[in-house]
């Protein structure tokens, strides 16, 4: 933006006034020539949409933009099906006070809230999308498998140490009965043989003892 011009004479409250009204005109707001407003030019640009679309799916008045003194959008409801929130629009111009009014362009366009399709995505995003989905696909996979496999050694050792329970089975108590050791009550065929042999030798002194007492009465 160019400096305004400030005359070195004038006093320094009229300099800021001076200085200030440039941004006062640039802030204004555009006001539209009253002839891009009226029925008649509504009608015009109503006309016009209804070239391109069935009259059926242009609703009633939806505002519009004043883009200039000479350039104006005049918005109508759609009606088409599947468009909620859209908006026909109709570009209407006046060159200058004696030329008519003019329609430049009429088209479609989304309203706040209007469901838009996605945004278009060059080919070369989608494929590295592609990839890193896939390969986060495989990381995940081989944690499932890795996990999967830990569980099923755990489960493994645990299955083992069952197993060895019982097997055991408590055979280390097995020789021992009531504070008894059995082994060593168990004797060995020498051990009752030389017991029987004893016996008999116990046996044969009885009876020979026995024997001579008799004789001696």
């Amino acid at each position: 933006m160019s400096e305004p011009n400030i005359d070195p004479g004038l006093p320094e409250a009229d300099v800021e006034v001076e200085a200030a009204e440039p941004e006062a005109a640039e802030s204004a707001p555009a006001t539209a020539d009253p002839m891009l407003l009226t029925a008649e030019s509504r009608a015009q640009a109503k006309a016009a949409l209804e070239e391109i679309t069935d009259p059926k799916t242009i609703g009633g008045d939806a505002g519009f933009e004043v883009h200039d003194e000479r350039t104006v959008t005049l918005y109508f409801e759609s009606m088409l099906a599947g468009y909620p929130g859209w908006r026909w629009a109709a570009a209407l111009a006046r060159v200058d006070q004696d030329a008519p009014v003019t329609v430049l362009e009429v088209e479609l366009l989304p309203g706040e809230g209007a469901m838009l399709a996605p945004e278009w995505v060059p080919w070369s995003e989608r494929l590295a999308q592609y990839r890193d989905a896939q390969s986060r696909q495989s990381r995940e996979a081989a944690a499932e498998r890795a996990a999967a496999e830990e569980a099923a050694e755990e489960l493994a050792d645990f299955d083992e140490a069952d197993e060895d329970a019982l097997e055991n089975d408590y055979a280390d108590f097995d020789d021992t009965l009531d504070g008894v050791d059995l082994d060593e009550d168990e004797l060995d065929e020498d051990d009752l043989d030389d017991s029987d042999d004893a016996a008999e030798d116990d046996d044969d002194h009885d009876s020979d003892a026995d024997g001579e007492d008799a004789d001696g009465d």
